[in-house]
């Protein structure tokens, strides 16, 4: 087992994508599990440093091979387009902590999320704080860091939560999704917590922190539960705000039609799954980083401004439709 070689199942998620480029150019070498290698090597075309290795994370040899060896495990998969994520996310974890096992007691990472928690009842998310999840979601992820805690005598583990995502790759995310639209001009926005706080992490940056976390295994306890603090807007004001700064003039911005998910949350679909994150929306939830800044230093972090621009710019949103260079990830 060596510590230079990570495992990624999920390399070309939303968060998986953005982890492997930060330990890429930290000078790691990463083997990937992927259905499809093909595909997976033309979409990183010119990428040093990575082993592709075809199969599924719902298959538990498939994952045991590709941790042969590894130090860590980046588990940054879910069931394809989230399709029975319910039913499929926990065998996904128990073959994660299989393979670590197997591999000698490799660490296992994890993204978080807020959804393990009551927001009405927890205004600051702190490491060590009671998880009370209001929805199936969250009382599925309790049970995934449940189990990663069981096994972690044997495989450490990593948790690290942040808020709603902001980045090109994030096109599932509430600001593709609601307050803007993805290959279109920014002509109005939709705002889902208006007056209300709220946590966003901006994906290079919350990669970053993955890559210095891993840098550091020597001071890692046996099982970690840290807080990516981020981007937190007061008020729910302030990412509208930049977004109008850039664009350089006034935009309509309308409320999100909550009103009308909870009419038609019980015909199931994306209505009944808004429905379960309404609440995330309704209460501030912040993110206490006390933990993970004593472990690495100040957060990474990118200008508000700057990382909303680039956001905006790579996903065709702004009118001189300028884009920044592609990413490289040799």
């Amino acid at each position: 087992m060596t510590e230079q070689l990570i495992c990624i199942l999920g390399i070309n998620g939303t968060i998986g994508r953005h982890i492997a480029g930060a330990l890429l150019r930290d000078g790691r070498q990463i083997r990937a599990l992927v259905r499809d290698r093909s595909g997976a090597e033309a979409g990183w075309r010119g990428a040093r440093g990575i082993t592709w290795i075809e199969g599924d994370a719902m298959d538990r040899d498939a994952v045991i091979r590709a941790a042969e060896g590894a130090g860590t495990i980046v588990h940054a998969v879910s069931p394809p387009a989230y399709r029975n994520w319910g039913q499929l996310v926990l065998p996904m974890i128990d073959n994660s902590i299989a393979a670590a096992k197997a591999a000698g007691g490799a660490r296992i990472v994890l993204p978080g999320t807020i959804y393990n928690y009551d927001p009405a009842a927890t205004p600051v998310l702190r490491e060590d704080g009671p998880q009370r999840p209001q929805g199936e979601k969250g009382r599925i992820r309790v049970e995934l860091e449940r189990r990663l805690e069981a096994a972690s005598g044997t495989c450490p583990a990593l948790i690290v939560r942040a808020g709603d995502f902001i980045g090109a790759d994030a096109r599932s995310s509430w600001f593709a999704q609601s307050l803007v639209q993805p290959d279109k001009r920014v002509t109005r926005l939709v705002n889902p917590g208006k007056g209300v706080g709220h946590s966003w992490a901006y994906l290079p940056d919350l990669a970053e922190a993955f890559a210095r976390l891993l840098a550091v295994p020597e001071r890692l306890r046996p099982f970690e539960r840290l807080q990516f603090e981020g981007i937190w807007d007061v008020d729910g004001t302030l990412l509208p705000r930049v977004i109008r700064q850039i664009v350089g003039r006034d935009v309509r911005e309308w409320a999100f039609p909550w009103m009308a998910m909870r009419l038609l949350a019980p015909f199931g679909g994306f209505p009944r799954a808004v429905r379960d994150i309404e609440p995330y929306w309704r209460h501030p939830v912040r993110l206490d980083n006390t933990r993970l800044v004593e472990l690495i230093g100040a957060e990474p972090h990118t200008p508000v401004e700057d990382a909303i621009r680039t956001t905006l710019q790579q996903m065709g949103c702004l009118d001189d439709a300028a884009r920044p260079a592609p990413r490289a990830f040799a």
